[in-house]
C-alpha cells in the first residue's frame, strides 16, 4: 500500500506517542517490567524508598496463594515454585509451575484475572517450574484494543501461549487460537511429554519472541534438540532458528562435532533466561550441555555452541560471536545463570559486556561487541579421562585475573562430618573415588565433582549495581560424585534399593554403554561431606576483578535445629537496589534476607512458609510504598507451598 507523506507522518507521530506512553523510563523506572527487571538481566532497581537505615522494619504487607495446593492441582511429580513476577503499567503478572497465569494489583495482593492453560498434570517432569512470564506492547494497536499488551508464558507442555494483558483471555490472531505448539518443527523430537519443557520466560526483543527450551537431561544421546527460536510477537509466525549443533557442514564449528553420530546429539538447549539488547539488535543464549551429560564418546570434539555464550543478531538469527564456558562438557556444567547485560568502567570510560557466572564457579567478563574476555581467560591443562570410548578436552578455560568462586575439588583437609565418627565415613567414601581436582571426568571407579552439578552458579544468577560496579553472585560449594556403570553389569532392582538408601539417582544413558549414577555427597548424619560454608554470596568490583567481599549464604536445617552462619544450597538469585541493599532467598532454611551491598553484613531476614526456591524483585506501587516480593513454595527439600509474599515498611 501507498502512503502519502501526510499519512506517513500521522503514522510516525502516533507510533512515537505509543512508544513514549509504553516505554518512558519514568513510567517503567519504579516497575519491574522483566524477569531480570528489564530485558538484559540487570537486576538492578532504582527504588530507594528501603534503605539500609530502615530495612529493618521491613514487615509483611500482603500474601496471595495461588490456589495450587488443593487436590485439584496434584501433579504426579512435585510442582517446584520458582517464578520472579513482573509488574508492569500498575499490574503484577506471575506464573505457577502449572502455567497458570495471574494478574494481580501490586498494591493488596488483589486478583485481578487468571488464566489457566490446563496443563496435564500427570507429566513426569524433572524440573516441573515455571519461573515467569514476559510481556509485549503492540504500538500499532491503540491503548484500550484488545491485546494491545500481551503478556506470553511458556508451559512445561512445551506450549508458547499470548494473552491480553488486560483479561488474560489468550491473543487469537497469535499461532492457533493463541498459542505455538513448540514440538513441532524439532531436529529431534521428543518420544514422550516430559522430555522437552519450556520453564523459563522468553525474550522479547522488536516485535519478536526468542524462545529455549528445557529437555530432559542423561536419557540418551539423540534427546530433543535445543533449537532456540524466534517467533513473530503478534502471528506466532516462526521467524528464525539457531540449532547449537550444527547441521551444516560449511559452519566454523561443524568440525568440533566428531564420529557418525555427533550431529544427531540433542540438548545443548538455552533452558536459563535469555538476555536482550534491544539497542543492539542482539540476543545472548546461554547454552547447555549436549546429550547425555556425562558421557561423550558419541558427541567427541570440543562441542562448540554448546556449553557456551552465543550471541545471535536478532533481526535475522545469525551468529555474531561464541565463546565457550566448558569444552567437551562431561558434568552436567549448563550455563544456568542467565547472562547479564551491563557496562562497566574500562580505561577511563565504559565497556557494554555480557556477565556469564557458571556451574563451574567461573565469573566470564565479555566483550558485548566481539565475546573477547575483558579479564584474560587462559586454557589450563585438565584431567584425562579413562573410560573406553571418552576423550576429555585437555584443557579448558580459567580465569586469570577474577579468582575462582567457591571451592574446585576436594582435598583431605576440605572433608567434614558431624563427629569424628560421621567425618571417617566421608573420609572413607571420598578415598574411594577419583579425585583428581577440577574437571575430572566421570569414571567407571566412581568420580569427586566439585563444583558438583549443582554448582557454582546456579540459575539463581547475579545482580549488578552500575553505582559501584559491583556483581552479587550465590556460590555453591558441596560436592557430589558421578560413576559410569557397564550396562552388562547392572542389576536395576539393586540400584532402586540404594537409589532410596543412600541417595543415589540412576539414568540409563540410551545409546552409550553405561549407566550414570551420581548423588551429593552427604555423611551418614545428613551433613555435606565438605567443610561449611556450603554456599556463599560474594561481591566482585568489576573495576578491578577483585572480591570485595564473601559471606555465608543461608543456615542449615539439621535434625530440625537452625544452624546459622555454615550456608544453604542455593538455588535462587540476587537482586540489588539503588537503596544500597542486596535481596536474597533461595536457601533451604526458608528466609528472604537483606544485605549491606557495601559490606556483605546481613541486615534483616523474614522467616517464610516455605523455603522460596526463586529470586525477590521490588517495585514502587500506586500508593507511593516500595514493595519487596518473594514466592514460597519451592518444592522438594525447599517444602511445598503456594504463597506470593509482600514486604514494605510500615505505613
Amino acid at each position: 500500500m501507498r502512503h502519502t507523506n501526510a499519512t506517513s507522518r500521522a503514522v510516525a507521530v502516533t507510533l512515537l506517542l505509543a512508544c513514549a506512553a509504553a516505554g518512558a523510563p519514568r513510567a517503567q523506572s519504579m516497575e519491574w517490567p522483566a524477569y531480570g527487571h528489564d530485558a538484559k538481566g540487570t537486576r538492578f532497581s532504582p527504588a530507594a524508598k528501603i534503605t539500609r537505615d530502615n530495612v529493618a522494619r521491613l514487615a509483611p504487607a500482603w500474601t496471595f496463594r495461588t490456589g495450587e495446593m488443593a487436590p485439584e492441582f496434584a501433579t504426579h511429580r512435585e510442582k517446584e515454585l520458582e517464578a520472579t513476577p513482573i509488574v508492569v503499567e500498575g499490574v503484577m503478572y506471575l506464573a505457577t509451575p502449572l502455567g497458570r497465569v495471574f494478574a494481580l494489583d501490586p498494591a493488596t495482593g488483589h486478583q485481578k484475572w487468571v488464566y489457566d492453560p490446563h496443563v496435564d498434570k500427570a507429566i513426569d517432569l524433572g524440573d516441573f517450574a515455571n519461573r515467569g512470564v514476559s510481556t509485549w506492547l503492540d504500538v500499532a494497536r491503540p491503548a484500550g484494543a484488545t491485546c494491545h499488551r500481551r503478556v506470553f508464558v511458556g508451559t512445561v507442555d512445551a506450549r508458547l501461549i499470548a494473552l491480553d494483558a488486560a483479561t488474560g483471555a489468550p491473543c487469537a490472531d497469535f499461532g492457533a487460537s493463541g498459542t505455538v505448539d513448540l514440538t513441532k518443527s524439532l531436529r529431534n523430537a521428543p518420544r514422550e511429554p516430559a522430555e522437552y519443557a519450556v520453564t523459563s520466560p522468553p525474550a522479547v526483543i522488536g516485535d519478536l519472541i526468542v524462545v529455549g527450551s528445557s529437555v530432559g537431561d542423561n536419557g540418551r544421546t539423540d534427546l530433543p534438540s535445543g533449537e532456540v527460536r524466534a517467533f513473530d510477537a503478534r502471528s506466532g509466525a516462526l521467524r528464525w532458528t539457531f540449532d547449537p549443533v550444527p547441521q551444516d557442514s560449511t559452519n566454523p564449528v561443524w568440525g568440533s562435532w566428531v564420529g557418525a553420530n555427533a550431529h544427531r546429539t540433542g540438548s545443548a538447549n538455552s533452558w536459563s533466561v535469555i538476555a536482550a539488547d534491544p539497542a543492539s539488535d542482539i540476543v545472548i543464549l546461554p547454552t547447555t550441555s549436549p546429550s547425555p551429560d556425562y558421557f561423550g564418546g558419541e558427541r567427541l570434539g570440543d562441542n562448540r555452541y554448546a556449553s557456551s555464550v552465543v550471541a545471535i543478531r536478532a533481526s535475522t538469527g545469525k551468529v555474531l560471536w561464541n565463546f565457550q564456558t566448558v569444552h567437551h562438557d562431561l558434568w552436567d556444567y549448563d550455563n544456568a545463570a542467565p547472562p547479564a547485560l551491563v557496562s562497566i568502567p574500562r580505561g577511563g570510560g565504559a565497556v557494554a559486556v555480557v556477565l556469564q557466572a557458571t556451574k563451574t564457579g567461573q565469573l566470564f567478563v565479555l566483550d558485548r561487541a566481539t565475546g573477547a574476555p575483558i579479564f584474560p581467560v587462559e586454557e589450563r591443562p585438565v584431567p584425562a579421562s579413562d573410560v573406553p570410548g571418552e576423550m576429555a578436552s585437555p584443557t579448558q578455560p580459567f580465569n586469570t585475573v577474577i579468582a575462582q568462586l567457591g571451592a574446585a575439588g576436594v582435598d583431605t583437609a576440605d572433608v567434614n562430618g558431624a563427629t569424628p565418627a560421621d567425618r571417617a565415613a566421608c573420609m572413607a567414601l571420598v578415598s574411594e573415588l577419583r579425585n583428581d581436582g577440577i574437571y575430572t571426568p566421570p569414571s567407571k571407579r566412581g568420580t569427586v565433582t566439585r563444583p558438583s552439578n549443582v554448582g557454582g552458579v546456579n540459575w539463581g544468577g547475579v545482580a549488578y549495581d552500575p553505582t559501584r560496579a559491583l556483581v552479587i553472585l550465590p556460590v555453591n560449594r558441596i560436592a557430589s560424585m558421578v560413576q559410569l556403570i557397564d550396562t552388562t553389569a547392572f542389576d536395576f532392582a539393586t540400584a532402586r534399593r540404594d537409589g532410596s538408601r543412600l541417595g543415589y539417582e540412576y539414568t540409563r544413558m540410551r545409546g552409550t554403554p553405561y549407566i550414570m549414577r551420581r548423588r551429593i555427597l552427604i555423611s551418614p548424619a545428613g551433613v555435606p561431606c565438605v567443610k561449611p560454608p556450603w554456599t556463599t554470596l560474594v561481591a566482585i568490583d568489576l573495576k578491578t576483578g577483585a572480591k570485595r567481599w564473601e559471606v555465608p549464604l543461608g543456615g542449615f536445617l539439621h535434625d530440625g535445629v537452625q544452624i546459622d552462619g555454615v550456608g544453604s544450597i542455593s538455588l535462587g538469585g540476587p537482586i540489588v537496589t539503588a537503596g544500597g541493599l542486596v535481596f536474597v532467598a533461595g536457601t533451604l532454611d526458608r528466609r528472604l534476607r537483606a544485605f549491606d551491598i557495601e559490606t556483605g553484613k546481613e541486615l534483616w531476614h523474614a522467616d517464610l512458609p516455605a523455603g522460596a526456591r526463586a529470586t525477590p524483585m521490588t517495585y514502587v506501587a500506586a500508593d507511593g510504598r516500595q514493595y519487596v516480593v518473594i514466592l514460597a513454595g519451592g518444592g522438594k527439600e525447599f517444602g511445598t507451598g503456594d504463597y506470593v509474599l509482600a514486604f514494605a515498611l510500615p505505613r
